[in-house]
């Protein structure tokens, strides 16, 4: 049950997304009476699931739920309808139009994603507030870092400051923050000093723990859950015990009990826990990795959060400048994507990864919230100029315009099937990798 609500949600922001998009090209397109022979959710490559034509458009929806489609008469497209470019050019035909028509036109669609995500933000802000975890609440006690981020240079106890010279009062951005960025001003036992993270270390963060390389610092350990047929069973540590010390060693924090346990690898243990105001004593062995078998309580993150309350002329400003912050974030990550020694490229996913990271609730805020996000996520991905896409098509136009110059027929042929090389290449190992790592998981 929770894997079918992880796919509806997954297809219903793929809908919203895809449906809207294609509809800011089929507009534009229709106000200047260019034909729209097709216009598709999903890819019905092969076969569609459904179809009805009206009109002179085909509406219908593929099997495939990897994007959509708006077909247009005498455009080279990832249709390749060559026999049609082979034609000669007629006045409903889209290579027929000016050329600031057609840049409209090609534009339309990643319009649509930004406004989108403007008007999502401006009625979330307006109803369920403006929130955000906050940097400052979160890390009072100092955060604790995973391995990764201790071999970093990190220690358990530090407070971020800045990164790059710039403070970030939002928690869950000051995480990427880290990531993209280069040097980090930390706190350190009252005393401030610059970490410089590497793409090396980056590379390291990205494959293991990722954003959960940082946490806010537990301070008293208590105990969640436990492990069955665990070292921390049979020593008879039940829910609820808070443990205090190991032998005599007193500690405040769970990063200071992890390494304590790690220290006392193999060797046997005193744990002494409060257990209803009294104390008692567990005797036990710790095991070679230094675990024995239980998870703290931990505080939610919605301990830490921040609730703005937004009137809509409030919330208007603040969703845009929340949608410009977005997009600015995609560069950086793009950016990132592009420095081999991060191997951040391993880390894109496909709908099918994402799928897996969903919750497995349905809750109209998040999705909502998360369908902004993947608006201007979308915008980006079709900025870029790469052939096949938005932005390749875009740049083929402004040159055109610029020197009057148009691409002949075979030209774009070519950079047409060039484009759809690297983009049906980069589906398959995203999908591939994906694919794999759910089979890893489960059955290997």
């Amino acid at each position: 049950m929770d894997t079918l609500i992880q796919i509806a949600q997954i297809i219903f922001i793929l809908s919203v997304l895809v449906i809207l998009h294609e509809f800011g090209h089929y507009l534009p397109a229709k106000l200047f009476k260019v034909r729209v022979e097709k216009f598709y959710l999903f890819m019905d490559a092969w076969f569609s699931l459904f179809k009805k034509k009206i009109g002179d458009t085909e509406w219908g929806i593929g099997w495939l739920p990897i994007g959509g489609y708006v077909k247009l008469s005498g455009m080279m497209d990832e249709s390749m309808d060559k026999e049609q470019m082979k034609q000669p050019a007629q006045p409903w035909e889209f290579r027929s139009k000016p050329a600031w028509q057609r840049l409209i036109i090609m534009l339309g669609g990643i319009t649509v994603n930004i406004l989108l995500a403007w008007i999502i933000y401006t009625t979330l802000y307006s109803t369920y507030g403006q929130k955000y975890v906050s940097t400052a609440k979160i890390q009072e006690k100092g955060l604790a870092f995973g391995e990764s981020g201790l071999n970093a240079g990190f220690k358990n106890g530090d407070k971020i400051v800045s990164v790059d010279g710039k403070t970030q009062e939002k928690f869950n951005r000051l995480i990427i923050d880290v990531l993209l960025g280069n040097d980090v001003e930390i706190e350190r036992n009252g005393e401030k000093e610059i970490l410089h993270i590497s793409d090396e270390q980056k590379s390291k963060i990205l494959g293991s723990e990722g954003r959960d390389f940082i946490k806010p610092r537990i301070a008293t350990v208590f105990v969640d859950s436990i492990l069955p047929n665990s070292i921390a069973s049979k020593a008879g540590l039940k829910k609820g015990d808070q443990i205090v010390k190991i032998d005599s060693i007193k500690f405040n924090y769970f990063d200071e009990l992890t390494d304590l346990l790690k220290e006392n690898s193999r060797k046997q243990v005193s744990l002494t826990v409060l257990r209803a105001n009294k104390e008692v004593n567990l005797n036990t062995t710790i095991s070679k990795d230094g675990k024995i078998g239980f998870f703290p309580t931990t505080k939610d993150k919605n301990d830490f959060l921040i609730t703005n309350k937004l009137s809509l002329i409030q919330a208007i400003p603040a969703a845009i400048n929340e949608s410009y912050t977005q997009f600015t974030y995609n560069i950086k990550q793009f950016k990132l994507i592009l420095r081999p020694k991060t191997e951040a490229y391993k880390q894109v996913m496909s709908p099918i990864g994402i799928t897996q990271k969903l919750p497995t609730t349905w809750d109209w805020e998040f999705i909502w919230g998360f369908t902004a996000m993947f608006s201007i996520g979308l915008a980006f991905m079709n900025l870029l100029p790469i052939p096949g896409l938005d932005g390749g098509h875009a740049i083929f136009t402004i040159a055109e315009m610029i020197t009057g110059k148009t691409l002949s027929d075979k030209a774009a042929e070519r950079v047409q099937t060039f484009g759809m090389i690297i983009l049906l290449s980069l589906m398959a190992l995203t999908f591939g990798k994906d694919i794999y790592q759910i089979i890893a998981k489960n059955f290997l």
